[in-house]
């Protein structure tokens, strides 16, 4: 399996970390993309610099690299997830505005109808994020929010962590055990 990872300038960058860290314990081709806002964030949250999610991608691109291969679709992808997506980034994928190499691959992964995840990062929401919202998900992406949630009994902050991401994998199909689904009372 191939998948773009696409992590945008928004708070919760480390959602994108773990996914790479997931993706690589399952043995998943990760091709990865990060803006320049992202970097700084991530080491202003967590201090985790740009070393780090290179060595947890197979590939990182640079951000204004147009020449790239995940800016085309003969590049074969089982899809792309932008983890955290910020509301920049949702407005760029709405409305076709492939200005930077994660915006492109963003572009390319709807045009090829291969599966689209965007965990929009952004709280409250007005209603141009949430008609954009509505735009991407009548293009095919899927609106993936990073949302609390309590009936699997999380004891800290990576057990939110992990419920998103195996939310994500849900989606791309991959098999995980990242979080007690739900059985019934």
């Amino acid at each position: 399996m191939r998948i773009v990872v696409g992590i945008s300038g928004t708070t919760g960058t480390l959602l994108g970390v773990r996914l790479l860290e997931v993706l690589r314990d399952l043995k998943v081709e990760t091709h990865t993309v990060m803006t320049r806002t992202a970097e700084r964030i991530l080491l202003h949250e967590h201090g985790v610099g740009r070393e780090e999610v290179i060595k947890l991608s197979s590939r990182l691109y640079e951000i204004d690299d147009m020449f790239a291969p995940i800016a085309s679709g003969s590049f074969k992808t089982d899809g792309m997830v932008v983890i955290p997506c910020s509301v920049k980034t949702l407005a760029g994928v709405a409305h076709g505005y492939s200005d930077n190499l994660l915006l492109r691959a963003a572009d390319v992964t709807l045009k090829e109808r291969r599966k689209l995840i965007l965990v929009v990062r952004e709280t409250p929401l007005n209603i141009i994020h949430l008609e954009n919202m509505l735009k991407v998900a009548r293009a095919g992406a899927v609106i993936l929010p990073p949302v609390l949630t309590f009936y699997h009994k999380p004891r800290g902050i990576s057990d939110f962590i992990d419920y998103v991401i195996g939310k994500v994998l849900d989606i791309l199909g991959l098999e995980h055990n990242l979080y007690v689904r739900w059985s019934g009372l």
